[in-house]
């Protein structure tokens, strides 16, 4: 097992290359073409453990947050149940009074059974609405929220699959009425579905260790509109695949080291390239397709870069069709896979200190990011803090901090008893 995780991590590695950009590269490699979604609220990362490790939490151990990241690792967990809050001031780069607040929690059932909730809360802060001439009409507080339960089952020793049912509802403008219509609130409904392989007998350089693989597919639900007339024009969810690795080295009793790597994907169609005056499509496909059209259509839809002559004008080939640079699609595929690592350390279960990196393509939305965070427990009371450094100036995530407290429940001897007929 532990060559498949060094392979999968070899695997991974090429996408970081192919990823970096060019400091050599033309003008026509400089186009931007990120993919946005309806609700993106529902992608940022709640916990501050994971959220000082490069946003890498697929394959962590389990805990209350788990319903966020990998709702199947539920039944490998230590405790019996736990609860937790988080707490996070959001974009204070640009503004004070934005935050995500996070509520979450489990109980395992059995050894085979778990069942897991959570509650999010995302508040955009005060915002005053303006006419054209700049002129104001209002003060508003959008907010938006999302409600969410899962249920884990242990198929094996060491597989276990889970899934989750979430209701969202995103009120931004709080039914504005302007002269092309009323807006509306958005309202989902989604499902995550997740898998995990954890093995607690792996060893590496002699050391014992456990190793573990998790998939998760997010947010898979409907089509959202904003618009009460518009609703031919719907955005989808941040629909997203996430593949986990981790591996947790134990030196001894008392220091253990994990190390974890996740490879993320927007089950999201990419924007073609179109004739800016037209709307004609030079590359790419059609993306106001249907969920599973679209999460399909998301792995080969790139539109790559259309070559242009010295006037600025497309090149049509002699079939109609317009010409792409060779292998500029395949380049973009891969620039919509992130990447993100840490390494966490512990002491006696009592102290942790933990850092990662993020990456994203800077064409596809340029988040890059360091992390870095502490973890202290006590019995069964633990708190964690994270920070968030941005690479590039005026990244406007620079210097987020979050907060995660967590209560944990620990199994009791009836607990301990049910057999795995339960």
């Amino acid at each position: 097992m532990i060559k498949k995780f060094s392979l999968l991590l070899v695997v991974a590695s090429p996408l970081i290359a192919i990823a970096q950009p060019n400091s050599g590269a033309s003008n026509k490699d400089l186009q931007l073409n990120a993919i946005t979604t309806a609700m993106p609220f529902l992608s940022i990362t709640p916990d501050s453990r994971a959220g000082a490790m490069g946003d890498a939490g697929t394959a962590l151990s389990a805990n209350s947050n788990s319903v966020y990241w990998n709702t199947a690792m539920l039944n490998f967990s230590k405790q019996d149940a736990e609860v937790s809050v988080s707490y996070t001031p959001w974009l204070r780069q640009l503004t004070n009074d934005m935050s995500l607040s996070y509520v979450s929690g489990y109980k395992r059932i059995g050894k085979r059974h778990a069942v897991t909730g959570g509650l999010r809360f995302f508040s955009l802060g005060e915002i005053t609405f303006t006419d054209s001439q700049g002129g104001k009409l209002r003060d508003d507080n959008p907010s938006e929220y999302e409600i969410v339960g899962g249920y884990a089952f242990k198929l094996a020793d060491k597989l276990s699959i889970g899934i989750n049912g979430k209701f969202a509802y995103s009120n931004l403008t709080g039914g504005y009425v302007t002269p092309g219509g009323t807006s509306k609130a958005g309202v989902a409904a989604a499902t995550d579905i997740s898998f995990v392989y954890y093995n607690d007998e792996a060893k590496l350089s002699q050391r014992d260790g456990i190793y573990t693989f998790g998939l998760t597919l997010n947010n898979i639900g409907n089509k959202v509109a904003y618009s009460e007339i518009s609703t031919d024009q719907r955005d989808f969810l941040p629909m997203n695949l996430k593949i986990g690795n981790a591996y947790t080295m134990e030196f001894d009793k008392f220091n253990t080291l994990t190390w974890a790597v996740d490879v993320q994907k927007l089950l999201v169609p990419t924007p073609p390239a179109r004739n800016p005056i037209t709307g004609d499509i030079y590359s790419g496909k059609n993306n106001n397709v249907g969920v599973i059209s679209g999460m399909l259509q998301s792995f080969y839809d790139a539109p790559g870069t259309v070559v242009k002559d010295d006037q600025g004008a497309v090149i049509q080939n002699a079939d109609g069709t317009y010409k792409v640079e060779k292998g500029s699609r395949l380049k973009e595929e891969l620039r919509e896979f992130n990447i993100g690592t840490g390494l966490e350390y512990w002491y006696n279960e009592m102290f942790a200190l933990r850092a990662g990196f993020f990456y994203e393509h800077y064409t596809k939305g340029s988040r890059q990011y360091f992390n870095a965070g502490v973890g202290l427990k006590y019995k069964v009371i633990g708190i964690d803090i994270s920070y968030l450094a941005g690479l590039r100036p005026g990244n406007p995530l620079a210097n987020t901090v979050r907060f995660t407290l967590r209560f944990e429940i620990p199994k009791n001897a009836k607990s301990n008893a049910p057999s795995d007929a339960e």
